[in-house]
């Protein structure tokens, strides 16, 4: 196909390494199937990528090339994320959408290169507000991903509704604690024995609808029912009871996970160097887990933008140390809030022979690695999609965004985890980590978290539910005639 010809979707991702991970992979999916790509990052990333991989990282392959825009983010640190209020107050309240434009003009401008013109935009969904502007000022279809599961999409958008029942803001920190959020709420579509807490955090603890956590999840839910079609990270048998309500909402929604299954499937040659990690990986931690027994080992990450208190963090370290179980544990530079990540030294007297402690790794190369058993877990979708593909058993750990959604369903629907209390202590969470690496509940969730990945499996295979959903999403971006627009 000429290069003019050719069709040419532009990715643009929230800045945030989830975001990131997943846009890339189903960016990838697409290059294979022979789409040239334009991948757009925010400043921030830019520059963490760099540092992170290499002066060379963005220099990508001819047909599948980086671009970045203003992020309105400070300069700092490239160690240091922003905080979530902040970078949710930044996408709100940002004018993206003159430069997001000016960059689509310039793709298009194929008069000084090879470059084939734009014919679709796929969005992050918290990115909507200014990108389905930009699809309609180049009259360029539009593709909404929001990186998320179906459930934690639909917690997300009913985030709303709940407001409009009087149940959300709450009115002061005492709704926290005296077990206003453990009411079950009942009438959300699809959703069943959710508890108000089990809903998207930001939104569940702000007192005001001003908060911007607030804002977030209700004006780009809202804005995104603009685009005529919807991208979930998810697939048809893990949330069946989902997808009905969801595609009553959008023309057309693709469940079209795990997207590293279909990686999996692929030959990426020249993509293989093209990562996201945003900090450098550790990868001796890979060799140290060589040396362990199969399925001894428990991992622990929580993710990129959790923060810990001291105490937290001491009682995560004494917890580990009391379970006597040997343990790969990622510790970021800015995990702890306004301090660095120290531990006691009865903690490195109790672990020195059986912990590995990192700043960043590889981390679904360390959940299939044969002698990893368990997943103590913030429960981001990225990592809980990974640990389903993996058929691994977790401990989950909620802290912000879908998160408690991710849990509850993991938990209570999947059974493939055990909550561990938000005021965490040690010796319950000694006694977590025993049963997970080693009792009966550890086996059943261990033999749920194996179907669950047969299943994914499944849905990625020749004509399963997500392969068909991916292979209709690449048709109809690889046909700007047949996009529907907007």
């Amino acid at each position: 196909m000429a290069p003019q010809h050719k069709p040419h979707a532009v990715f643009i991702p929230v800045p945030a390494q989830s975001h990131i991970k997943a846009m890339l992979k189903l960016a990838k999916v697409l290059h294979h199937k022979g789409i040239h790509i334009t991948f757009v990052h925010f400043e921030i990333n830019y520059r963490c990528l760099l540092e992170s991989r290499g002066p060379d990282s963005m220099e990508g392959v001819p047909d599948f090339r980086f671009e970045c825009i203003p992020d309105g983010l400070p300069s700092t640190d490239t160690n240091v994320r922003p905080h979530l209020r902040h970078l949710s107050k930044t996408i709100l309240e940002s004018d993206y959408l003159a430069p997001f434009s000016d960059l689509i003009g310039k793709l298009n401008d194929t008069s000084s290169s090879n470059v084939p013109p734009v014919t679709c935009i796929v969005s992050d969904g918290f990115l909507s507000n200014f990108t389905i502007a930009a699809a309609k000022e180049h009259g360029l279809p539009i593709k909404i991903f929001f990186t998320l599961s179906a459930s934690g999409f639909m917690g997300l958008d009913q985030i709303r509704v709940l407001a409009e029942r009087g149940l959300l803001p709450l009115k002061d920190e005492s709704f926290q604690k005296n077990g206003y959020l453990d009411q079950i709420v009942d009438f959300i579509p699809g959703m069943k024995n959710m508890r108000l807490k089990d809903f998207a955090a930001g939104g569940i603890r702000a007192k005001s609808t001003d908060d911007v956590r607030f804002r977030l999840a209700v004006e780009t839910t809202k804005k995104s029912r603009e685009a005529p079609a919807l991208i979930l990270h998810t697939f048809d048998a893990l949330e069946p009871e989902l997808l009905d309500p969801i595609s009553s909402m959008f023309p057309t929604v693709y469940f079209i996970g795990p997207l590293q299954l279909h990686l999996n499937q692929m030959q990426q040659s020249g993509l293989r160097s093209i990562g996201c990690n945003l900090w450098k990986e550790e990868p001796e931690c890979l060799q140290w887990l060589d040396s362990k027994e199969p399925y001894s080992v428990l991992y622990v990450n929580f993710g990129s933008i959790t923060v810990l208190t001291t105490e937290q963090l001491i009682e995560f370290g004494m917890g580990l140390a009391k379970s006597n179980h040997p343990f790969l544990w990622i510790i970021r530079h800015d995990m702890v809030v306004g301090s660095s990540a120290i531990l006691p030294p009865e903690f490195s007297e109790e672990t020195r022979e059986r912990g590995f402690i990192a700043s960043w790794c590889p981390q679904e190369e360390v959940l299939n690695h044969p002698s990893v058993g368990g997943f103590l877990t913030h429960c981001g979708w990225g990592s809980t999609i990974e640990s389903i593909s993996a058929g691994m058993p977790m401990l989950c750990w909620p802290f912000l965004g879908d998160q408690p959604t991710n849990c509850r369903y993991a938990c209570a629907e999947w059974g493939i985890g055990m909550e561990i209390d938000n005021d965490v202590k040690r010796d319950d969470l000694a006694k977590l980590i025993i049963e997970l690496m080693e009792g009966e509940k550890g086996k059943e969730m261990k033999n749920k978290a194996m179907e669950w990945k047969r299943l994914a499996e499944k849905a990625t295979g020749p004509k399963g539910s997500s392969s068909l959903n991916l292979e209709k999403l690449i048709n109809e971006v690889g046909d700007a005639v047949a996009c529907n627009q907007i």
